[in-house]
């Protein structure tokens, strides 16, 4: 029976979680697989993480790990650029195949990461860098590789997700929302990563260089993220059929355009992934054969990652000792044009806040008809003894450009209060 030899860096939630598994189900995935997995090397700069049952495992320098001849496969859980990116060259150029869930290291930086992988005749998997336990990289790449994607609508964030989740349950403000997401351990030391889309933009550079063999510049991925969504909003977008999500989204629009954005939308009730609550992730890919299909389950957290760098990691198995590997991911990059928002048209919510006077609503409608952009439904919520009251549209589609344009004059307005909210609406 033949041993693959493991070497571990990083030991925070997802390695412990994996050192865990490999410890105690063992012998069962000996039976499973035909493989024995063997744990020989941690590396962890925080010695005090490491359990007494792990110390004779735990290394002092991350190099003894992706030096080491005896290890077969490398795991690297340490997340972030640097200085994660210099330890997964120095496994691939030592001959290792190696296993990630670094989606921000392999959006910025894969291309390189599998060219050097390939040029070493080496392995490197991911299928825990999106959507924690759901299988959608295993799915694109194989499959899926029958069909032409036509579209990919993703909820991949678990944090923003829960956050607009408990604001639409309690009624509360994003503030109280994302302290109560930050006592339960949901959010990133850097809470931008979440609230702005960063993390969603990340999944989705991975997702469209699967879904159609380039990796674009995160510059070119348009973004959004939800803090200045209101629980408002929230509850006026209920009413209208409508559940606010953030969303990573990839179209192909012609032959050789892509179109590409992170930003919060409406979703009709009636959507599919309208329904997915909390930390859940949900996937929706639109196929030219397969047609409609939704992945969903937890996108995040220690036993649904490790889930996946165990799955990543039995498919390695068989290459172990193998001379020739085919690295699929490591495509060349393809020329792409690559959409910009602001040539698309959407259907827009609108919330203005303004001073409660006659011929508000005319100049706002005023505006907004010289721009082309008709008016589909209007209320003005809560009249009463307030200084300001909230006037909510829902419009016919219209330019993004011309919107944009529409709202900076209409804020200009003395008789607005507060920066005109806009959210584009996704079928």
């Amino acid at each position: 029976m033949k041993t693959v030899n493991i070497g571990l860096i990083g030991f925070g939630t997802i390695g412990s979680g994996v050192a865990e598994y490999l410890l105690k189900n063992a012998s069962e995935l000996r039976g499973k697989t035909g493989f024995n997995f063997k744990l020989l090397k941690i590396a962890e700069k925080d010695r005090k993480k490491i359990p007494a049952k792990y110390r004779n495992l735990l290394v002092s320098g991350v190099e003894k790990v992706t030096n080491d001849s005896d290890i077969d496969v490398v795991i690297e859980l340490i997340g972030g650029i640097n200085p994660a990116k210099s330890y997964i060259i120095s496994a691939l150029k030592n001959k290792k195949h190696v296993i990630t869930a670094n989606k921000a290291l392999l959006a910025e930086y894969g291309e390189l990461l599998f060219k050097i992988a390939k040029e070493e005749n080496v392995l490197l998997k991911f299928e825990a860098s999106v959507g924690g336990g759901i299988p959608i990289i295993s799915s694109l790449k194989n499959s899926l590789i029958a069909n032409k994607i036509e579209s990919i609508l993703g909820i991949v964030n678990g944090t923003s997700n829960y956050i607009l989740t408990i604001m639409e349950e309690e009624c509360i403000p994003m503030e109280r929302a994302l302290a109560i997401a930050r006592s339960k351990g949901y959010v990133e030391k850097n809470p931008r990563l979440d609230l702005e889309g960063i993390d969603s933009a990340h999944k989705l550079a991975i997702l469209i260089k699967l879904a159609y063999g380039f990796t674009p510049k995160l510059s070119r991925i348009y973004r959004e993220g939800i803090s200045y969504i209101s629980d408002l909003d929230i509850r006026y977008a209920l009413e209208s059929g409508y559940r606010i999500k953030l969303l990573a989204i990839a179209k192909k629009k012609s032959k050789d355009t892509i179109e590409m954005r992170v930003h919060p939308a409406l979703l009709p009730i009636t959507h599919m992934l309208s329904s997915v609550r909390g930390v859940f992730n949900a996937i929706y890919i639109k196929g030219n054969l397969v047609g409609e299909v939704v992945f969903y389950g937890q996108g995040a957290g220690k036993m649904p990652t490790t889930s996946a760098v165990i799955a990543d990691m039995v498919e390695l198995a068989q290459y172990v000792g193998n001379r020739s590997c085919i690295q699929r991911e490591s495509f060349s990059l393809k020329s792409q044009m690559l959409g910009n928002i602001k040539d698309l048209s959407f259907r827009y919510y609108v919330r203005f806040m303004a001073v409660d006077k006659p011929g508000v609503l005319a100049k706002i409608s005023g505006i907004l008809g010289a721009y082309d952009i008709g008016i589909a439904s209007v209320t003005q919520k809560e009249r009463g003894l307030a200084k300001s009251v909230p006037i909510v549209m829902m419009t016919h589609e219209a330019n993004e450009m011309s919107m944009k344009k529409a709202l900076e004059r209409i804020e200009r307005l003395k008789v607005i209060t507060d920066k005109p909210v806009y959210i584009r609406v996704e079928t």
